[in-house]
């Protein structure tokens, strides 16, 4: 299923943080102690009744000298506005009706989006006198919610997905390979597109960020079908000094979020960078498969060993998603694109695997002789159970005895094992621990 865009709007200091983790929940609170993963997510996955959907925190559009929107603010609001299918309105229901909130409605009216009015910071039975100046923005009666007290947020989703027309919801080929192109700007990415499909699809220019959208572009290729992502340049936070390009950053989260495998291109003549560490971080914290692409090889300096030298380096600074391969590409030159495409076929294919649970069981009995469990105390760890309970990227269930006696080594020894049996290159593997019961052992 395609996931219809939610966007909250509003001026600054309204709750829209509050009320966008109190959504997401448990999805931005993971604190991953690996290099380059983002802590500070603007868009997510969320999930109410079952539904999925793609969730944006725009920021706070606020007023110039209490009259006018700035020009960039505008952008970004606008911007969000446009990709989404249904718009949440938060005010703050306390303060009451502000000349900031009059100027965000009023772009709200021009756009013609569904929109819901709510108003937060409410949370006792007593309303406040002030809610019921938001009538006078035309959009209809403000529901009333506590983003802190996590208040009358499941009447806005029930709104929310009241509203969202039904095409957002269509099925989508589930034999396409959705592939996102990401990277800094003027890294080639485009040129990438370019050279996959033979053709000039996507502009391309030497000048950074000319991609300000994702753009989607669907081919064939040996029978299977495959959708390009082309996406915006993700700038450092330092460089990301308007709001066009910061809404920019957005629009490559969603597209890292709805791929199924991110080609990380990277520059050959300059090799991994820091900012290329926190953008490939995004796509190993959404789960998804990568391929890193060192591009512009053809220009690169050659020395004996070169090739291998860059490719244990990276693999040395990506540590913690050593399962990603790294190719060696040139877009100009059209050098080992095929390749590529055949590799995120393969990764792809990696991603949906399953293993049958004896299969599994027999693998972990097998790791468990050769190396023995863990103890802590004097109490060993055992593991009486495994399955494989979810795919895209794969979710492998351990029932043990005690969850904490699981060392983080121990269990990076048991996916070293699970690759070496099964592959999975190019995939992350999450595990989850559960514990049995005394009386069930």
């Amino acid at each position: 299923m395609s996931k219809p865009i939610v966007a909250i709007v509003g001026r600054p200091n309204v709750g829209k943080s509050t009320f966008f983790n109190d959504i997401v929940g448990s999805r931005v609170s993971i604190v991953e102690d690996t290099p380059g993963v983002t802590r500070d997510r603007i868009i997510s996955d969320a999930e109410w009744c079952g539904r999925h959907f793609l969730l944006v925190d725009t920021g706070g559009i606020e007023p110039d000298n209490e009259e006018v929107i700035p020009a960039q603010m505008r952008a970004q609001a606008e911007m969000a506005m446009d990709m989404a299918d249904v718009i949440i309105f938060l005010v703050d229901g306390r303060e009451g009706l502000t000349h900031a909130d009059v100027d965000v409605a009023d772009i709200l009216r021009r756009k013609q989006k569904k929109v819901i009015l709510v108003a937060n910071k409410i949370d006792n039975s007593k309303v406040p006198d002030s809610i019921y100046d938001f009538y006078e923005l035309g959009l209809g009666e403000p529901m009333q919610v506590s983003s802190i007290n996590k208040l009358g947020l499941g009447d806005v989703l029930d709104e929310v997905f009241e509203k969202i027309p039904k095409e957002a919801f269509e099925e989508e080929d589930e034999d396409d390979i959705k592939i996102a192109i990401i990277g800094k700007p003027n890294v080639g990415k485009s040129s990438i597109v370019n050279a996959f499909l033979g053709e000039d699809r996507v502009i391309v220019s030497d000048i950074a960020g000319t991609t300000r959208d994702s753009i989607d572009t669907p081919f064939e290729k040996d029978g299977q079908k495959y959708t390009l992502i082309d996406t915006a340049g993700i700038r450092r936070r330092s460089k990301v000094n308007d709001d066009i390009e910061k809404f920019s950053v957005i629009r490559a989260m969603a597209a890292i979020e709805r791929c199924d495998v991110a080609l990380m291109v990277i520059d050959g003549t300059e090799g991994l960078t820091e900012q290329d560490k926190k953008i490939v971080g995004l796509a190993h914290e959404a789960g998804k498969g990568i391929i890193v692409v060192v591009n512009k090889w053809d220009i690169v300096p050659k020395e004996t060993n070169t090739m291998r030298d860059m490719e244990k380096q990276i693999k040395g600074e990506l540590a913690f998603m050593s399962y990603a391969p790294v190719m060696f590409t040139s877009a100009l030159k059209g050098q080992r694109l095929e390749a590529v495409i055949d590799k995120a076929k393969a990764v792809a294919e990696n991603r949906a695997m399953r293993i049958s649970t004896g299969q599994l069981n027999s693998l972990i009995a097998d790791a468990v002789l050769m190396n023995t469990t863990p103890s802590d105390k004097g109490k060993r760890l055992k593991i009486y159970y495994v399955s494989q309970i979810g795919v895209k990227p794969p979710l492998i269930s351990f029932v043990v005895n005690d969850r904490d006696i699981m060392h983080f080594s121990y269990a990076r020894y048991l996916e070293n094992k699970i690759r070496e049996g099964y592959g999975f290159e190019g995939t992350s593997i999450k595990f989850v621990f559960r514990e049995r019961s005394e009386k069930d052992q």
